[in-house]
């Protein structure tokens, strides 16, 4: 249940957003992009600690359906007014790709450091 969850919670945090900066005129630009992209690093790392998961290899199939929620809510949502071009543009496919590798990466992270720490010594 966490999947659909997050997954819907994710896609309806970031379309929010983007509503909002097409609102105001700010959808274009490298500022534009580099809010979304901090959006949504936080939603996702959010989404995927709250799931309190031991490795990072448990938290690939949880992003890999995250992704493909926004998938499938793109279909419902952004197909019948800009068609099933949407698909054919590589920005959305990297915008897929995004969520389902940032959530990975803090994990990843901190797993890679709790290998390399030294081991404590008994006394």
């Amino acid at each position: 249940m966490y999947a659909l969850g997050w997954g819907i919670a994710i896609y309806a945090i970031m379309y929010l957003l983007w509503s909002g900066l097409v609102i105001y005129g700010l959808a274009a630009g490298v500022l534009s992009l580099v809010v979304r992209l901090v959006a949504l690093a936080g939603v996702t790392t959010i989404a995927a600690r709250s799931l309190h998961l031991p490795n990072w290899k448990d938290l690939v199939p949880y992003t890999i359906s995250w992704a493909v929620a926004a998938v499938v809510l793109d279909a419902l949502f952004l197909v019948p007014f800009s068609g099933w071009s949407l698909y054919a543009t590589w920005s959305v496919w990297v915008g897929y790709a995004l969520v389902a590798i940032l959530p990975i990466l803090p994990t990843l992270a901190s797993f890679k450091r709790s290998q390399h720490a030294a081991p404590s010594r008994v006394a």
